[in-house]
């Protein structure tokens, strides 16, 4: 007898991708445009601008390993609805911040705002898909957000290459609160209130995944190299329009992201990990050492294909070996991994580059892969094959 397949894309889940490509993208059209701003408008040395930069991972490391619990404890809507809110307004701060120490404290709240919604948003989004085609929603909720980190930035760079950084920064706050009415849109039943385990530390991170995240956290330090300091990159090694980085970035993270998730279904987690750290490593020396806009361009699609390949592998290395009542602590370690890796490339690459040139630093991101590597095969993997929970569970 044939089965029908339940809807994925109703109403509640295109609502949940849309909002979280609008938060992502508003919040990454900063990313590019603040160091320029930062040098440029504000005067601020370049060894310094990481710091600034990476002040809002500080934010979302504090609130990330609490976030799971809280998502469980709270209503879930209006929890994901606040904090969303509270997110969308701080963009008005930016307006004010004149200062490297007030853009800093600007950042450090609106991170902890942004890792308490990307936790609410991605256990919402679990939970109203189908459970049957919970994978392949996940796959496209993961696009969006990898499409809104890639394309965002292209808009940002060329709406700050005509009006400055203050229009980035309303334009940002607008989409911010589209993303904010596309929550309210969402229609998520309230849940029975239920009693809750006593708090442990294995509430806040996942232990048996510490190895993946390790091997997470090196492989995300060059997306931190890339996300911020590629615009300015490109200007030193006089390519034309920088910028348009970001579009092969999207085209390849795009692509890869149709295709990896399929591999990874089919039981090809471990090959598909370890091609997308090859490619990476290889990516980024070739960026650092060949200063062509063909290779510029070039490399740009294959980061994104490298990217695009280790994302779905990665969160299954978190989600597979996290029991169903653990699954919003998963995410939170699997996110927690991600941040602290792109706050560390943000940090090294602005001292790097104070130091030596950007080039170096992308080198530089290109052994972090190459130690991410070592740690997948040596650790990762095996813990992984030991700890992997059935599908049926």
């Amino acid at each position: 007898m044939k089965t029908t397949k339940p809807v994925l894309w109703n109403r509640n889940f295109a609502q949940c991708c849309i909002s979280y490509f609008l938060m992502n993208f508003a919040f990454y059209m900063l990313m590019p445009t603040i160091p320029v701003y930062l040098v440029e408008e504000l005067h601020i040395e370049p060894s310094k601008v990481g710091i600034a930069l990476s002040s809002y991972t500080l934010g979302l490391m504090l609130i990330r390993p609490f976030s799971g619990y809280l998502v469980d404890c709270f209503s879930r809507k209006p929890l994901y609805l606040l904090a969303f809110s509270a997110f969308a307004t701080m963009f008005a701060g930016y307006l004010f911040a004149i200062s490297m120490l007030s853009v800093m404290v600007v950042r450090f709240i609106q991170g902890g705002f942004m890792g308490l919604t990307s936790v609410a948003g991605n256990t919402i989004t679990i939970d109203v898909i189908p459970s049957e085609r919970r994978g392949e929603g996940m796959g496209f909720y993961g696009l969006t957000i990898n499409l809104a980190m890639s394309l965002s930035p292209l808009v940002a760079v060329s709406l700050y290459n005509h009006s400055g950084f203050h229009p980035v920064v309303l334009t940002g706050l607008c989409i911010a609160f589209t993303g904010v009415i596309s929550v309210i849109l969402i229609r998520y039943p309230r849940r029975k209130k239920i009693s809750r385990p006593p708090i442990s530390f294995d509430r806040f991170i996942l232990i048996k995944a510490l190895w993946a995240g390790l091997s997470y956290m090196l492989s995300a330090i060059p997306y931190g190299m890339i996300i911020s300091f590629v615009v300015l990159y490109g200007k030193e090694i006089n390519i034309e329009n920088p910028g348009y980085f970001f579009i092969y970035m999207a085209i390849g993270v795009g692509s890869a992201r149709l295709i990896s998730g399929k591999l990874v279904d089919r039981g090809k987690i471990h090959i598909v990990s370890i091609s997308a750290l090859l490619l990476l490593i290889l990516s980024f020396v070739v960026f650092g050492l060949i200063h062509t806009e063909i290779i510029y361009f070039i490399c740009a699609l294959a980061i994104g294909i490298g990217f695009g390949i280790s994302v779905p592998a990665f969160q299954m290395l978190f989600v597979n070996v996290a029991p169903h009542n653990m699954r919003g602590t998963a995410t939170s370690t699997y996110l927690t991994s991600f941040d602290l890796g792109v706050g560390i490339g943000m940090l090294s690459a602005g001292f790097i580059s104070s130091h030596f040139n950007l080039a170096i630093a992308y080198i530089a991101g290109s052994l972090a892969c190459f130690f991410s590597l070592f740690v997948y095969i040596i650790f990762a993997k095996p813990a992984y094959e030991r700890d992997k929970i059935p599908i049926s569970n």
